[in-house]
């Protein structure tokens, strides 16, 4: 039995894992590559497996980078069902259709630069060329992938790239202007998550790590996509191969191969799943066993997990036995504010706002963050924390996911139920204006202040939230509020890193406004929390006792998490493995 990393392996996007059992080959997720142009050429290269041969794909969440590449899948072959619970099924259908549009406007923007910039076309189709030739070498093995799993003691660590903020210091060394945004990326954009930074040195040398030198090209390279790799249309036929399954309830999703989805606590629908592959039957070819493990297995799949005791959505299910788990690494070294002192930090900004006859403007991603901002606002003011300031909710997309999340307050937890039943509306704020059109958008800066804005997206790569920000970028009685991580190389980090002043539409603007940020909003656990969570496992039972796990792999982090979280899941008793891209890894 075999299981193979083709996506969140030594990257945080990307999710894709096949199971192939002998009998069945089942995939877990299939997610878009996001981040630098060079890491997200991944998606354009063709995939590990014929699609046809996969008998179901099993999906933990709506995020893009864990469904983005659904639709291909399906233009390429896939014929199976798509399995998850009715909130991922709906949240994936929005993302889907947004992602095949703004993949269409793309190809189209493309189109005219290259009409009026015939002299630059070449560079930058060969340039592309380089991409692609290179992440079609590196899938092939071509290119030496990191060996981080193997562990010398005396040895040090693969040298990490350099982080966000030794790249803020090395634009400003060479001039304070950050990269333009730019101006066509889903709000649905997954929140993209920390790299742990080192010291001494403004851009990585080589290192014989090409995975690592891939990821860390600097962030002005321009990928040329000519065509989408999918449209609306295209996703509009696949969503219809979407099967909805209830939270805690095992079936038979492939021959010998049996699926449950327990929730996660990420966003709605959010599922960890755990997999159960029965024994291998008979006898097989030259009298040995037949396919599939020696005995009963089962991999427990983390996806993204949720943080405790946080709004709207219930914890994230603890699990206590497996053979194998995949647990993501995403926050690996990283803590999170505590949820009070965000909150805190929230109600004070606003006070502040209003103090000052100004405009709060905070950058939210669409689904699961925005939400959890209106409920936290909502809140407030009925405890009396905050004044009564108008707030326009400024991204269609977030008007679509708030409308799903309220047809399933069944994922909802007691607080929230009981906030519904007692005929409160925790996902609406009571002088709350839902922009319907651009115009509608444009008219919010003509608003008597103070007042509010939340707009997607939340990172300042496109979106409403730019016009805003064009509006507001040096007006000193205006605040923009971070509240959630900003990708490296984004508008949004160069802003959180003290820029003084920005390229809007190719125009240098000052940054007159005020800048602040809250962390502890994260839908993601963080190191303590994840290692909580897969601690029980543990519980009671040592190694290799029954149900104590063989192997624990991360994934869905960057290397420089994992090196430091590793040791961490290691002295909880674990044998690890830090897998690579592709990599095929037998597991019974």
């Amino acid at each position: 039995m075999d299981l193979h990393f083709l996506g969140g392996a030594t990257t945080v996007t990307g999710s894709q894992f096949l199971l192939d059992t002998g009998r069945a080959r089942v995939l877990i997720d299939c997610g878009m590559f996001q981040g630098s142009p060079n890491e997200a050429m991944r998606n354009r290269i063709p995939l590990a497996f014929d699609p046809a041969t996969i008998d179901v794909l099993l999906l933990t969440h709506a995020h893009l980078d864990h469904c983005g590449l659904i639709p291909h899948l399906v233009n390429e072959g896939y014929r199976g069902r798509i399995l998850a619970t009715a909130g991922t099924c709906e949240l994936a259908e929005l993302v889907l259709l947004d992602s095949g549009k703004l993949q269409e406007e793309f190809a189209k923007r493309e189109a005219r630069w290259e009409k009026r910039h015939p002299d630059l076309v070449a560079a930058d189709d060969a340039k592309e060329a380089a991409a692609y030739q290179e992440a079609l070498d590196l899938a092939a093995g071509k290119i030496p992938a990191p060996v981080l799993h193997e562990h010398v003691d005396d040895a040090p660590p693969p040298p990490p790239h350099v982080g966000a903020a030794e790249r803020a210091a090395a634009a400003s060394e060479a001039g304070p202007i950050s990269p333009d945004a730019a101006t066509v990326t889903s709000a649905a954009v997954s929140e993209e998550v920390p790299e742990a930074t080192t010291t001494g040195r403004r851009w990585p040398e080589p290192t014989g790590d090409a995975e690592a030198e891939l990821r860390a090209q600097p962030p002005h390279v321009q990928v040329d996509l000519d065509e989408p790799l999918y449209t609306a249309a295209d996703a509009e036929r696949a969503v219809l191969q979407f099967d909805a399954v209830d939270y805690d309830t095992e079936r038979e999703v492939a021959p010998g191969v049996h699926a449950t989805f327990l929730d996660a606590g990420h966003i709605l629908g959010s599922a960890i799943i755990r997999v159960r592959i029965e024994a291998g039957g008979g006898a097989g070819p030259g009298g040995g066993a037949g396919p599939g493990p020696k005995s009963e297995t089962t991999i427990v799949f983390s996806g993204d997990l949720g943080r405790p005791d946080t709004p709207i959505i219930r914890d994230p299910t603890i699990q206590t036995t497996a053979e194998y788990v995949l647990i993501e690494s995403t926050y690996g070294g990283r803590e999170h504010e505590p949820e009070d002192e965000a909150i805190r930090i929230l109600a004070e900004t606003v006070r502040m706002v209003d103090q000052a006859g100004g405009v709060l403007l905070v950058p939210s991603f669409a689904i699961g963050r925005t939400q959890e901002i209106v409920y936290q606002l909502d809140r407030l003011l009925e405890q009396g924390a905050i004044p009564e300031l108008p707030l326009y909710l400024d991204s269609p997309m977030a008007s679509k996911a708030s409308d799903i999340y309220r047809r399933h307050a069944e994922y909802f937890d007691e607080e929230t139920r009981a906030l519904l039943q007692s005929g409160n509306t925790p996902l609406d704020y009571p002088k709350q204006t839902v922009t319907r059109d651009v115009h509608d958008s444009q008219a919010i800066a003509r608003a008597k202040r103070p007042y509010m804005i939340v707009a997607s997206n939340g990172m300042l790569t496109g979106g409403r939230v730019l016009g805003h920000l064009r509006n507001l970028i040096d007006d000193p009685d205006a605040t923009l509020l971070f509240v959630g991580y900003q990708g490296e190389g984004t508008l949004g980090s160069h802003l959180q890193a003290g820029a003084k002043t920005v390229k809007l539409d190719g125009v240098v603007r000052d940054v007159r406004c005020k800048i602040r940020s809250i962390s502890g909003f994260s839908a993601h656990a963080d190191e303590s929390e994840l290692l909580d969570w897969l601690g029980h496992f543990a519980d009671g039972k040592t190694t290799g006792a029954p149900g104590f796990p063989r192997t624990v792999f991360l994934v869905h982090g960057d290397p420089e998490a994992q090196i430091v979280m590793e040791p961490k899941v290691r002295a909880l008793g674990f044998t690890t493995k830090i897998p690579y891209w592709r990599e095929v890894v037998t597991l019974a």
